[in-house]
């Protein structure tokens, strides 16, 4: 395979996304490839650092005379750029691009602005190129990268075996839900509605960025090297 980097799309703010995959993405189509994001929330570093440091990992595979990564995959480092240069958790028109998804559960309600669902279900342009991404290319696993409190979300049946990869690794619990409603999430919208299994990596706030990778470094290596999964 030869990775390939390209653009997502551009934010309401004219700011470019960056995407990386393990070959053009037109030949990604339906092939069932493991979706990787960071920086959902763009006051959550560690989520960035965690899918840079996995794309790292990816591109030097590709490097090596004979690559171990077999399986197809995509990994955008930053979805919401422009949050992430303010240090905000909401896109650049004050959307929580996590409650922005079409998904049935979508809900014009907010009690705080940091959970500003946006003006109608997949109004930003970062959700609307993610969604139009799914559809065409119909991943077999979607995993995002957060931090809060650390924990291990699996949304779906299919995505519990590579969530205990990365509880082993980080000695976080695997947990069905987040412990709070997420109407117009990735959850909802990967598996409530369309059936892909969604694993929401939650790292802990308080945890130093140089331990990030170690956390989940074996656990990530486990999800891409095993091709039986395929």
């Amino acid at each position: 395979m030869q990775a390939s980097k390209g653009l997502l799309t551009h934010t309401s703010l004219g700011t470019p996304i960056e995407i990386y995959s393990s070959r053009a993405l037109a030949e990604l189509k339906a092939s069932a490839p493991i979706l990787l994001m960071g920086g959902v929330h763009g006051d959550e570093p560690h989520g960035v650092h965690l899918a840079q440091k996995t794309l790292e990992f990816l591109l030097l595979n590709e490097r090596k005379p004979t690559p171990e990564v077999k399986v197809p995959w995509i990994l955008i480092p930053i979805l919401n750029i422009d949050g992430y240069r303010q240090g905000v958790r909401v896109n650049g028109r004050g959307v929580d691009l996590n409650r922005n998804y079409p998904s049935r559960s979508w809900t014009a309600s907010f009690e705080q602005e940091r959970y500003n669902p946006g003006s109608g279900p997949g109004s930003e342009p970062e959700i609307q190129a993610v969604v139009k991404l799914i559809q065409e290319t119909k991943p077999r696993l979607i995993i995002h990268c957060h931090s809060w409190n650390p924990m291990i979300v699996a949304a779906g049946p299919g995505a519990q075996r590579d969530a205990q990869r990365l509880s082993r690794s980080s000695g976080y619990d695997v947990v069905a839900e987040i412990g709070y409603p997420t109407p117009g999430s990735l959850s909802q919208y990967g598996w409530v509605d369309n059936g892909i299994p969604v694993i929401c990596i939650e790292e802990s706030d308080h945890t130093l960025e140089e331990n990030v990778w170690p956390n989940f470094a074996q656990g990530m290596r486990e999800i891409f090297l095993d091709a039986s999964s395929r």
